[in-house]
């Protein structure tokens, strides 16, 4: 199988900061038009969530648990392939190729010393070797390490395929992902790859799941249509204590992860809104706002313009709150989602991993330098040959 046929199928997979299950993405690609054929999630089951978040926290990590869960999650991402195939009269060994980004347990971008040098490290589990051999499909994985490797932060992953998929001769555009964490890829209209800016701008949905979480004691994971938020009153003396955290004025490249805006990060602010006082919507209503807010301060700050227009892909784009609420902070900003692209708004990011798997097998630089800090553009991921 080569990169250089004209016509190639793919199937692009994601598993992200909020561990609910593999986003799986089929897409043919002809001369770098990319249609989507078949989207689907397919969540993992509540006990093998629970063992994966245990995993992403150094106190509860353990290594034996690592190596097993590694191979245990290459067998679901592959399971989750056959059964999109399945479920939609898909056949198998139409498709020619796979991307999988794995799951990220570990990601730290700013580095840690070794021998007198700052070493940047990231870890992603969901073997590809198991991969290729399930579904005999030529598998491209672990895309971080090699960015890192050219002193860049392994993130965001993105923006290659965002200015495949998404870039304009008229109009510019902010490509605004709301995952767990909240990405950005702002496009300038008629722009080269060199002109792409992409960076983390906080969290997305991560701590408005961990605020409700905490605020219905596990009763509920997240906050469906925004519905809680909506109930509440934004503490805006809560909500300035929050938007001092480091992260937000640090300029890009940057990325971030569990490793600041996770589990005792929303822990704290559960603190915070007890000795407050704060009702349950409120507290939603208090971190929803958060998240708009840290997006629309981050085009303030870092781009060079504001956006003609932005595309929301994401879970976020189903809070209505939150869409609410970018909208009142981004008034001169026009608001689509990514299905006026004809890309599910859930399935942007598997789709990603379909084109970057796609530009590595075509032997292309598919890092964005000017977003990751990247010394140069590299051929991203490891290639695992199918059967």
């Amino acid at each position: 199988m080569t990169g250089r046929k004209k016509n190639i199928r793919v199937a692009g997979l994601m598993s992200g900061t909020s561990v609910d299950g593999v986003d799986v993405a089929i897409v043919d690609i002809r001369d770098a038009k990319v249609r989507l054929v078949a989207f689907d999630v397919f969540p993992y089951k509540p006990a093998l969530r629970a063992e994966i978040l245990a995993l992403c926290h150094p106190d509860s990590a353990r290594v034996d648990r690592i190596c097993h869960l590694n191979h245990v999650l290459g067998e679901a991402f592959a399971e989750a392939v056959l059964k999109l195939c399945r479920r939609c009269g898909i056949a198998a060994d139409s498709i020619n190729l796979i991307g999988s980004h794995g799951q990220t347990i570990w990601h730290q971008p700013q580095g840690g010393r070794y021998g007198g040098r700052t070493i940047r490290s990231t870890l992603q589990i969901g073997e590809p070797s198991v991969i290729a051999q399930r579904t005999g499909i030529t598998t491209v994985a672990d895309f971080r390490p090699r960015d890192m490797a050219a002193g860049g932060q392994g993130a965001p992953l993105v923006p290659y395929a965002d200015y495949v998929l998404f870039r304009d001769a008229k109009v510019s555009r902010a490509v605004q992902n709301i995952g767990g964490i909240a990405n950005v890829t702002f496009l300038p209209r008629a722009c080269r790859s060199d002109e792409v800016l992409a960076f983390d701008t906080g969290p997305g949905n991560m701590v408005i799941d961990g605020i409700v979480r905490l605020a219905t004691r596990g009763r509920r994971h997240f906050d469906r249509g925004g519905a809680m938020a909506a109930r509440g009153k934004v503490d805006e003396t809560l909500l300035r204590e929050m938007l001092k955290h480091p992260f937000l004025r640090r300029k890009p490249p940057k990325s971030t992860g569990r490793e600041e805006f996770g589990q005792a990060y929303s822990e704290w602010l559960g603190q915070k809104s007890r000795k407050r006082g704060l009702a349950p919507g409120d507290m939603v209503a208090t971190v929803t706002a958060f998240t708009a807010r840290t997006i629309a301060d981050a085009y303030r700050r870092f781009l060079p313009a504001m956006p003609d227009e932005m595309v929301l892909a994401g879970g976020g784009a189903h809070n209505r709150t939150l869409v609410r609420m970018l909208r009142r902070e981004l008034t001169a900003v026009k608001i689509r989602t990514t299905d006026e692209f004809g890309i599910d708004v859930d399935a942007r990011e598997a789709v990603a991993f379909a084109v970057l798997a796609w530009a590595t097998i075509c032997g292309t630089a598919n890092n964005v330098p000017s977003a990751t800090g990247a010394a140069e553009p590299v051929v991203l991921g490891k290639i695992v040959p199918g059967r």
